[in-house]
């Protein structure tokens, strides 16, 4: 097999890698296949993913999202059966995916011609308020935690539910100081504002937000605000941003709160890569080109913008973002380079505290 990071390199408007934040073929091998891995190398055109059209994305690293929904009874049994899969998957595969703990562990795999997987939690639903957990789950692999899903958590409150603590509840804070101690990335995906500035104020260590865009854009609540921004990248952090239509478009997400029966009699608005590619352009703006990254939530979106319509549609972002007058280095940089020295940054404490 060639070495995939120098043919990768080849390709003239393509970053080296794709690390991208957040994809959530997990939750869809649950819910479509009873969890079943089999399918990976063959083209499944009911998914976004596959190990072919990662390969053609030029995807060499990926959170896989081990998500669970929030109404779930068990959610920490839930969970671990989410890790066990990629687990399952990556180990089925060997010759094509690596689990990676750290930054250099996933140079590594890519070096080697692997994809770098890692493993982050969605929603802090999943550690059932319990710091042994989320332990568990550091020493199991899991680099980040989404403090909620679209629903708040006793301790932290989501962007899509109303308001409980108005951010982070003391739990919340014992719960983040906790992940940061233990090296496990913040990812402030998904949660309110307040919750973002509460995290914020005692981060110690670099933040991410895994899968998201920007408030300033289009306001959509699951977006994040420019003084958001601005804090997350003095404390180091990225933001990955997301080709969810609803986020990234205003008018696809005013379509999508019409009642269903309209709906069905109204064209779906078309979101192009050029307007993924303004939020991209946005966040630079405000955050600088160390503190941006990718995070296009396939498989957890039922609806994506033509032009990246699966993973291996990346090249697609590439072209725009270059003819917009972004050099490779700068490409490079968003494409993995910030999200590998993010996680570099925390290293040492995931490997000693886990």
């Amino acid at each position: 097999m060639a070495n995939f990071a120098a043919v990768v390199r080849d390709r003239a408007a393509i970053p080296p890698v794709v690390f991208d934040g957040h994809n959530d073929l997990p939750w869809a091998y649950r819910v479509h296949r009873d969890s079943s891995v089999v399918d990976f190398t063959g083209s499944v055109p009911e998914f976004h993913t596959d190990l072919p059209r990662l390969r053609a994305g030029g995807v060499g690293g990926q959170f896989w999202a081990v998500y669970v929904d929030c109404k779930d009874p068990d959610p920490v049994r839930s969970t671990l059966q989410q890790i066990d899969l990629v687990h399952r998957l990556v180990a089925r595969h060997p010759e094509d995916l690596r689990l990676a703990w750290n930054a250099t562990e996933a140079r590594q795999a890519i070096e080697d011609g692997r994809i770098a997987s890692l493993l982050g939690a969605e929603g802090g639903h999943s550690i059932g308020d319990d710091l042994a957990v989320l332990r568990s789950f550091a020493r199991l692999g899991v680099r980040y935690l989404t403090l909620t899903h679209n629903d708040n958590t006793s301790w932290a409150d989501s962007a899509t539910d109303t308001p409980r603590n108005n951010g982070l509840s003391d739990r919340g804070r014992q719960i983040v100081r906790e992940m940061q101690r233990l090296g496990m990335l913040v990812d402030l995906s998904h949660v309110s504002v307040a919750t973002m500035n509460d995290a914020l104020d005692i981060a110690e260590a670099p933040v991410i937000f895994s899968h998201s865009s920007c408030a300033a854009v289009n306001p959509h609540p699951r977006n994040v605000p420019d003084d958001v921004l601005a804090r997350a990248a003095a404390g180091g952090g990225v933001i990955m941003l997301t080709f969810v239509p609803s986020f990234v478009s205003g008018e696809h997400w005013a379509w999508s709160k019409l009642p269903r029966e309209e709906r069905d009699r109204t064209e779906r608005p078309l979101v192009t890569v050029a307007q993924v590619a303004d939020h991209i352009d946005h966040a630079r703006e405000v955050a600088g080109i160390a503190h941006v990254g990718l995070g296009g939530d396939y498989d957890g979106t039922p609806a994506l913008p033509p032009e990246l319509a699966d993973v291996s549609r990346y090249p697609a972002l590439f072209d725009e973002l270059a003819a917009r007058g972004w050099s490779p280095a700068e490409l490079r940089a968003l494409a993995s380079d910030n999200i590998l020295r993010v996680l570099a940054d925390t290293d040492d404490a995931f490997a000693v505290n886990r």
